[in-house]
């Protein structure tokens, strides 16, 4: 049974960038997983991705790029201020200018590096490098 489906959706985007899979399936969708995977896709991180419609609330199918080393979620979702980004990336980021910390924001779903620029907080989701 699905409990988090943007957790369910880095998980299985990261168990096939692990096993070398060239395709991950995502399902079932939400606005905010799109959201995340349209971000990572500006980031480079994935390819294209495509709504498949099952029936049973959909499924994303997304290309994996092997630049993912890791792909997680975080839990709980902690806030994050504008100030205190540099925390966080050095928590859950393995080095500095290195991956991404995915942020929620009432400006939409940004990098922490985004986030810092537009000088707003939000909702720590994910990261990825």
């Amino acid at each position: 049974m699905q409990q988090d489906t943007l957790s369910d959706a880095l998980s299985s985007i990261n168990n096939a960038a692990r096993t070398g899979n060239e395709y991950a399936t995502v399902a079932p969708t939400s606005n905010l997983v799109k959201n995340v995977l349209v971000k990572l896709q500006e980031e480079n991180y994935i390819g294209v991705f495509e709504l498949v419609e099952d029936g049973k609330g959909g499924k994303f199918k997304v290309e994996v790029k092997p630049e993912i080393n890791e792909c997680k979620p975080v839990k709980p979702n902690f806030y994050v201020g504008n100030d205190e980004y540099t925390k966080w990336s050095k928590r859950y980021l393995p080095a500095r200018n290195f991956g991404k910390l995915l942020v929620t924001t009432p400006e939409g779903v940004l990098t922490h590096e985004e986030a810092h620029e537009k000088g707003v907080g939000g909702k720590l989701l994910g990261y990825v490098y």
